[in-house]
């Protein structure tokens, strides 16, 4: 049962697990492709909510982070570790599975993070994670960060509120169209795909679904697929 808060998609909320139809997409993606996560290492970029408590549960071992200004990336504070997904800490090949929801549009080198993920990810993992995206459009680049460090604004600013941190406004550096798909082969990924989740969420706030593979072996060609929107691969 799903109750509406308001009319978007962030405001549909599933009463029983807490969960937007936006993280039920993405698990209801993940689970096409890793249907069980017992014997998996996962690693979310978030540290509370549904998706962290599903990861909790189900997966053999999950690491994760927040951003945090102030603190060091690998540093803690209040027991969560600070990660800067353009520079992450790990070490090559930690992890089975890499998820994220509405966290890259915030990021200043989107193309660093995801070459950071691919990084981390070990031989046949995976990257799961949303953005808002025009599926039907390219990427638009709203801000970028000037050589003094300051942020330049090629567009009006667009901010999201970030449930994560009291609801705070964080500036959206782009809007993702179809080419998240090339961008992620730039920064590493040998096969980057858009799914539908399959099933139908409430109002109808299903979300496409970006799904990148490190390794494009013949495990992860998942064609002819129904709920495969779009692919790209190298």
């Amino acid at each position: 049962m799903f109750v509406r808060l308001d009319a978007n998609e962030i405001s549909v909320r599933c009463l029983s697990c807490r969960a937007t139809t936006i993280t039920l997409s993405l698990v209801a993606v993940l689970r096409q492709i890793s249907p069980s996560l017992a014997s998996k290492n996962v690693y979310e970029l978030s540290s509370r909510g549904p998706l962290f408590e599903y990861f909790r549960e189900k997966s053999k071992k999950l690491t994760h982070c927040e951003v945090f200004p102030g603190t060091a990336p690998g540093d803690y504070r209040n027991g969560v570790q600070c990660q800067d997904v353009q520079n992450l800490t790990y070490q090559d090949g930690c992890f089975d599975i890499c998820t994220s929801t509405e966290v890259f549009e915030h990021v200043p080198n989107d193309t660093q993070g995801f070459s950071e993920i691919c990084r981390v990810l070990k031989p046949h993992g995976v990257f799961v994670f949303t953005v808002p995206l025009a599926i039907d459009d390219k990427t638009v680049k709203r801000a970028e960060l000037s050589s003094a460090g300051g942020i330049n604004h090629l567009l009006p600013p667009e901010y999201h509120n970030d449930p994560t941190h009291s609801y705070e406004p964080v500036l959206a550096f782009r809007n993702y169209g179809y080419d998240v798909l090339d961008r992620l082969l730039i920064a590493g990924f040998k096969r980057a795909e858009l799914r539908n989740p399959g099933q139908d969420m409430a109002w109808g706030y299903n979300r496409p679904v970006v799904v990148a593979f490190r390794d494009n072996t013949s495990d992860n060609q998942l064609n002819p697929d129904p709920l495969l929107l779009r692919c790209a691969s190298q």
